[in-house]
C-alpha cells in the first residue's frame, strides 16, 4: 500500500521514458540500493509523451506494485522510490529545472531505440527529425537529446558538475552512442558547451536485462485480487533480472548498485552484444515469425516444436558472432534464455515486441549478420528473419488479413514494399533503405534474404523454417 514519503530520500536521479520497464527494472535495483546502503537516490520520473502513467501514479503516491511472475506462482512487492512524474509536453521548463538541480547526480533513459532520433545503420544524430529541428531552434526541447543538452547547459551556466547520463536502452554501446548524439547536437548550439561535456560529463555503458511484457486491464484485477488493493499501475516482469554497468560516473556519485546485484564493470561490451544479438535478436526474430503464424505470445511460439527448433537454430548462427564475457557460457546462456521464454506467465506479445523494427534491426539481428558475412558463414535463419520483417512491415499478414505496424518508419516502408509485385522485387527495394541497411550488408544479403522471403510468401513461415532446419 502507499506509504508516507514525506521522510523519504531526496530526489538523485531524473529518469527520462517511466515506462514499465524502468519501474520494473531501474526503481527495483535503486530501492535495493538504497534499501543495503542509503543515500538521496529517489527518483523523479519524467514521461516524454503522455500523462498516462503520471495519472495513474499521482493518486496513490508515487507508488505501484512490482510484480514478479515466476511459473511457480506470483510474488509481490510495493516499491516506493519515485517522488515525482512530470510530463514534458505540459511543462518542459519543469523538467529542465529538474534535471539542473545539482542535487541531481544521474539521469537515466529508457526512451526505446526511437526516442534517441538517430539513425540506427550510421549512429549519427537524425537532424530531419522534426523533433530534433524543433529543439535545436528552441530553448524548451521535445526530445531526449533536447533535454539532456538544454538541462546540461543550465548546469554549466549555474556553475555545477554535470550529471552522469545513465542510458538503459538497447542499443550497441550505448553510453558512446548517446555521448556521441548529445555531443553532435552540443555543437550545432555551442562549441565551448559540447567542450565542456566531452571533458566533464560521463556517458557510461550498461546492458539491462528483464522481460517486462505490457501491463492489462486482466492484470490490474490480478493485482488487486493479490494485495487486496486496487493498484492503476503494477508492472509485471519475470523472476530474471541482469543490469551491468560500466563503473563511470561523475565524481563517482552514484548509488551502491553493487550491493543490489548490479554488475559494476569496466567495459560491458560483451555483455551488451550478447545479449542484443542473443536474447534481443531471437525475441525479434520469433516475434515476426512468430505473428506471421498466428502465435500471440513467445511463450505460445516456443511452446511450437518448430518454433523451438528455429530459436536453437537461430542461437547456433548468433553464437560465433559474440565474444562471451569472461566466466559466460553461450550454450548456457542460450539454455536459460529458453527457459525464460518459455515461462507460461509472461504474456510478452509477439505484436509489442515486433514495434519499431527499423529501429532495431541494425543491432539486434544485422550486427551478427555482417559478422558472418565477414567470416563467411551462411546464416539462413537470421535472413529468414530479416524476411519476415519485412513481410511484416508490408502490412498484410499470409491470411490476407491487415497487421497494425507500429513503426516510426511504417508509412515509408508500406509504400517502398507495395512498390514492387513480387517477393524478389519487394527484397531489394527494402534492402535500398539506407536507414535500416548498409549498402554492403544489402548487398551481400540480396540472394540468401530472397530465397528467404519466396519461401515465405509461397509456402508460410512455418513451412519456410521447416525448409530452414532441413
Amino acid at each position: 500500500m502507499p506509504a508516507d514519503t514525506a521522510q523519504g530520500p531526496r530526489t538523485g536521479i531524473v529518469h527520462l521514458g517511466l515506462g514499465a520497464f524502468f519501474r520494473g527494472f531501474g526503481c527495483v535495483f535503486v530501492a535495493d540500493a538504497m534499501a543495503a546502503s542509503g543515500g538521496d537516490w529517489g527518483i523523479t520520473g519524467v514521461s516524454l509523451r503522455s500523462p498516462d502513467t503520471r495519472d495513474a501514479l499521482q493518486g496513490q503516491g508515487w507508488g505501484y506494485t512490482s510484480v514478479t511472475l515466476a511459473p511457480e506462482g506470483e510474488q509481490t512487492r510495493w516499491i516506493d522510490v519515485l517522488n515525482d512524474v512530470l510530463v514534458a509536453p505540459e511543462d518542459p521548463d519543469a523538467v529542465l529545472d529538474a534535471m539542473a538541480d545539482p542535487a541531481v547526480r544521474i539521469v537515466s533513459l529508457t526512451v526505446t531505440e526511437k526516442g534517441y532520433c538517430h539513425n540506427p545503420s550510421t549512429g549519427a544524430l537524425n537532424t530531419d527529425h522534426p523533433d530534433i529541428q524543433h529543439d535545436l531552434a528552441h530553448d524548451l526541447p521535445m526530445s531526449a537529446p533536447g533535454f539532456l543538452v538544454r538541462a546540461l547547459a543550465r548546469r554549466r551556466a549555474a556553475g555545477n558538475a554535470p550529471f552522469t547520463v545513465l542510458t538503459c536502452d538497447n542499443l550497441p554501446e550505448n553510453g558512446r552512442l548517446v555521448r556521441g548524439l548529445v555531443l553532435e547536437f552540443a555543437q550545432r548550439l555551442d562549441p565551448t558547451l559540447a567542450d565542456w561535456i566531452a571533458t566533464e560529463g560521463r556517458f557510461p555503458s550498461t546492458m539491462v536485462d528483464r522481460i517486462t511484457p505490457a501491463t492489462t486491464e486482466a492484470d490490474i484485477a490480478r493485482v488487486a485480487q493479490l494485495t487486496g488493493h486496487v493498484d492503476a499501475a503494477p508492472v509485471m516482469h519475470e523472476p530474471f533480472a541482469q543490469w551491468v554497468i560500466e563503473d563511470d560516473f561523475v565524481g563517482g556519485a552514484r548509488p551502491d548498485f553493487a550491493a543490489a546485484g548490479v554488475e559494476m564493470v569496466q567495459d560491458v561490451t560483451a555483455h551488451e552484444h550478447m545479449k542484443l544479438r542473443m536474447l534481443n535478436g531471437t525475441h525479434s526474430a520469433l516475434a515476426y515469425t512468430g505473428y506471421l503464424a498466428g502465435h500471440e505470445t513467445i511463450a505460445d511460439t516456443v511452446a511450437d516444436p518448430v518454433f523451438a527448433s528455429y530459436v536453437r537454430q537461430l542461437w547456433s548462427e548468433i553464437m560465433p558472432a559474440v565474444q562471451a564475457p569472461e566466466g559466460v557460457s553461450l550454450t548456457d546462456y542460450a539454455d536459460a534464455l529458453f527457459d525464460r521464454y518459455a515461462n507460461p506467465r509472461i504474456r510478452h506479445r509477439t505484436w509489442q515486441i515486433a514495434m519499431d523494427g527499423s529501429q532495431k534491426l541494425p543491432q539486434r539481428i544485422l550486427g551478427s549478420l555482417e559478422a558472418n558475412v565477414a567470416g563467411g558463414h551462411a546464416s539462413p535463419a537470421l535472413c529468414l528473419a530479416v524476411a519476415s520483417w519485412m513481410r511484416y512491415v508490408g502490412g498484410v499478414d499470409e491470411h490476407g488479413r491487415a497487421i497494425d505496424v507500429r513503426d516510426p518508419m511504417a508509412e515509408r516502408l508500406r509504400a517502398v514494399s507495395d512498390s514492387a509485385d513480387t517477393p524478389e522485387g519487394k527484397v531489394a527495394a527494402l534492402l535500398g533503405v539506407r536507414d535500416v541497411f548498409p549498402a554492403d550488408l544489402a548487398a551481400a544479403l540480396k540472394t540468401p534474404v530472397t530465397i528467404a522471403a519466396t519461401r515465405l510468401w509461397k509456402d508460410g513461415t512455418r513451412a519456410a523454417i521447416t525448409q530452414v532446419l532441413a
